[in-house]
Parts: C-alpha cells; structure tokens; sequence
C-alpha cells in the first residue's frame, strides 16, 4: 500500500511504524474470508482491509477520529485471525492499537459510551470492585430486559446477561505466597493471579498450583501484582495500560533477581497476549525497554510451559473434550497444538469443532459493548462445538469460558482443570454431577 507520510509525521514513532504496517497491506482481501465481523456483517468497512483503509486516511491526513471511523474501529474484536490468514505479515495488531489510542485522544464518544467504558476500566480490572459489582448486579437483575430496549443502556442489560447468579469465596492461592513443590524441584515459576479471573473461577490458578507443585514446581505468587493491562489497553487508554505493564515487570523483574524464574505462568491467554507484548509496549521507554522485554520473553501459557515438562504415562480416560482454541491463544500467542497434545496425552478424546478460527464474541469486553454481533458469534460457535458431541468443553481463556457459557448446557472448563485433574487432582467441580461415560 502507497503512503504519503509527512517526514513531520514520521518523527513520531507510533506514526513511523504505522506506516511501515500499511505500506505491507497488498490488498488481498484474504483477511475478509477469516474476520468475524466481515463474515457476520458483510461490511467491507468491517473487515481488516476496510478499517486499514479508514485508519490510513485517518493518519495520513493528521485529523481526529470521526463517527464513521470509531464505529468500524469498534467492532472490530481484536481477535487477529486476520494476522494468522494475512500472506503479506501485515501486524494488524499494533496497526489497531494505534487506531484505539488516537481514537481515545482525539474523539469524544457520547456520553453513555463514555460513561460505561468509564465503569468498565474501573471496575472490571480490580478484583475487589468486580466481586462487589457482581454481587450488586442481582438487585438489578429485574431490568435488565428494560435496559436492552434502550440502544445507549444495552451494554448494562449485557453486563447484566453475563453477570454470575453466584460467584465462589475468593481463593487462598490468590494471596501472595510460595508453594514449595512436591519432591525434587525441577523449576520455579511466577503466576498471573489476573483480576477477573481469579473472582469469576479461583479453580483455574488453584488446579495450576497443585499441578505444578506436584510435578516439582516452586510456584511463586507475587507481592503487587496488578490486572495486566489488556482491557483498557484495547479501549485505547494506553497511559493506564502502560501503568499497569509497568507494575508487573517492577514485580516481576524482583522475584527474577531475588530467586530467578523459568517462566512467567499466565492462566488466561488474553493477559498472555498482552504480557508478551510488553517488551513492545513499553520500547520507548528508557527505564522500562529491557526489562519489559525480558518479562515478555518469560510469559508462557500454562500448556506452554507444561508442554515443556516431563509428564507421567495416563491410562485413557476416553472422555469426549470439545477443544475450543481461544483466540488470543491460536492467532495472539500462535499456540494450537501443545492443549490438544496435552489433552490428548492425559487420556481425553479431543475433538475439534468446525469453524475453530472463529471467535466466540467474547473478546474482552465486547460481548458487553457490541452484544448483537458478539451474540451471533456465539450462536454460531455454540453450534460447532455442540456438534462434535461433547462431555465437555475446553478451552485456555476465562473471558471465552463465560461467554460460551450463556449459550449452553454443556460445562466448560479450562484446559489445566482437566489436565490437574488427569494427573492426580480432583475432578474438576462442574464435572462432578455429570455422567462421563
């Protein structure tokens, strides 16, 4: 693609590498073939070319963001199957991110839209005031089909739709700890505690814990770790993001000195995404560069990391698992195949739906702020996973669990859950009314 950059424009560095991104965009339109909101929409302004073309015209020329721009820029879910299909390397994924934070400075959105990605940037990443939230959400569980009727109030009927009848008590592994491992040490590692995960499903960390620790592994919970940036980061609040990034590898970057690590353990592949790109985040920053690049080349998913173990022999279990392959994890972190290894190696039948390209519609906070689209994906991708017939479903990413969650009656798990429980741990608690066989 021709650009037709200042050198005025050039000198700033966010713009400089925007332009070497677009100048790789042949054209093509393989990306439209894989892109959910084309695929959904038919738009061709919301398919991965079609918003390189308004983000283009948008920074070329130096003017603000419009409406025409935020509303394709918006529903784009961030999910980077355009990355996996793109022939030409074309790194959509910072492309976008540039699009959000000059949206973010330079347009102002009405002020419904601004007030619920206010709570959203103040609630969802703290623990505590989630866990708050959703307790509260039941008083007005009532109105929520009111609130759907209202186009400006719709994110609120979705919080409401997604929000939990009942959550579970907050978790001991979630406090700063060390869990010394079991036998021999083979290694000792960091763990992501997360924000909304660790209200939503402690269960995920705590079958990581035991799994790892009966495998030889120190896992260590650090003191002051904080949400990992990634949902404001897509809402382009990069100030708060980078706060965040910031926090971590000052956390991090201690527990490697003090009593060094393997790996950085993240339990939810959206934050895993977001950990391995802050070594890119945070390149302009003098203090932080190198060692924001270090912590980002020791984030490892949990199968990542198991992947690279030794694990014991597993009779078959012969239980049927949908394997549903988050997107930050296939197109973010290009892991596809270590789960299903896994999976495979502890004795569970592992099955692939169709359409696994797809995104579920969760996406961060999507499914809350375009609810129509993100509950099509979800139809779509409920009716691919239903049809390979499953016991079960899993997959890498709490965000996917929920949303896929709503639209059926099978359980969803993560992937460690049934690994932990293949390898000598408890069944996990939504499998244990349920007939296996």
């Amino acid at each position: 693609m021709q650009t037709n950059f200042t050198p005025a424009q050039l000198a700033d560095p966010h713009v400089a590498e925007s332009e070497k991104i677009l100048r790789k965009c042949v054209h093509c339109g393989f990306c439209t073939a894989t892109c959910p909101t084309y695929v959904t929409l038919g738009n061709e302004l919301d398919s991965p070319r079609g918003r390189i073309y308004l983000i283009k015209d948008m920074l070329e020329n130096g003017r603000p963001a419009d409406a025409e721009v935020v509303t394709h820029i918006d529903r784009c879910l961030s999910c980077l199957a355009c990355v996996t299909t793109c022939p030409s390397g074309v790194d959509y994924m910072h492309l976008v991110d540039h699009a959000r934070a000059h949206i973010e400075k330079t347009y102002k959105r009405p002020f419904m839209n601004r007030l619920v990605r206010a709570i959203l940037a103040a609630v969802l990443p703290y623990p505590d005031r989630f866990r708050l939230a959703i307790k509260l959400s039941s008083a007005a569980r009532p109105f929520a089909g009111l609130l759907g009727r209202a186009p400006a109030l719709k994110p609120f009927a979705a919080m409401l739709a997604l929000a939990p009848r009942r959550i579970p008590p907050a978790s001991v592994y979630a406090a700063p700890a060390s869990h010394p491992p079991v036998g021999e040490k083979r290694g000792r590692v960091a763990i992501l505690t997360g924000c909304a995960q660790p209200v939503l499903d402690p269960g995920i960390n705590e079958a990581t814990i035991r799994l790892l620790t009966r495998l030889g592994v120190e896992v260590v919970v650090p003191e002051g770790e904080v949400c990992c940036g990634s949902l404001v980061h897509h809402m382009g609040r990069e100030d708060q993001a980078l706060a965040s990034a910031r926090a971590n590898v000052d956390v991090w970057t201690r527990e490697l000195e003090e009593g060094g690590l393997d790996a950085i353990i993240i339990t939810a592949s959206g934050c895993g995404t977001t950990i391995k790109d802050y070594g890119h985040m945070l390149r302009l920053d003098a203090a932080y560069a190198e060692k924001a690049a270090r912590v980002s080349s020791l984030a490892k998913d949990i199968t990542e990391y198991l992947a690279s173990l030794e694990l014991p022999a597993q009779m078959p279990k012969g239980i049927v698992v949908a394997y549903h392959s988050a997107c930050s994890m296939q197109h973010g972190q290009k892991i596809t195949m270590a789960p299903k290894q896994l999976l495979k190696a502890a004795g569970f039948n592992v099955r692939d739906p169709a359409e696994g390209h797809l995104c579920c519609g969760s996406a961060g906070t999507y499914n809350i702020m375009q609810s129509d689209i993100s509950d099509a994906l979800k139809t779509r991708k409920v009716k691919n996973l239903e049809a390979t017939k499953p016991r079960v479903i899993a997959t890498g990413n709490i965000g996917c669990m929920m949303q896929i969650a709503t639209g059926t009656a099978i359980p969803i798990v993560h992937t460690v859950q049934l690994l932990d429980w293949a390898y000598g741990g408890d069944m996990p608690e939504k499998l244990k009314d349920l007939p296996l066989a």
